[in-house]
């Protein structure tokens, strides 16, 4: 797998999210790396993703210094230029 650009992309979500299910298909589908990062499994991880983004629901997607709230597929892909 390739990212389109050599920005790291975190994916901040849970396992019984829908749309985090999405953006991660999303991202297999083309090709690009990702870290995912169950935060129901860490409230550290949590804490991270709260004050990055400002939001408690997942997912938040974060590609460079770039934070996408929600499965915004227009913006992930502007974000990786795909």
């Amino acid at each position: 797998m390739v990212t389109t650009k050599k920005e790291m992309v975190k994916i901040y979500s849970t396992p019984t999210c829908h749309w985090c299910v999405k953006v991660k298909d999303f991202l297999n589908e083309h090709k690009v790396k990702f870290e995912n990062i169950d935060v129901s499994k860490s409230q550290k991880a949590a804490q991270e993703m709260i004050k990055k983004s400002g939001q408690r629901g997942v997912p938040v997607v974060e590609i460079g210094k770039k934070i996408i709230v929600g499965f915004d597929e227009a913006e992930i892909r502007e974000a990786l230029d795909l």
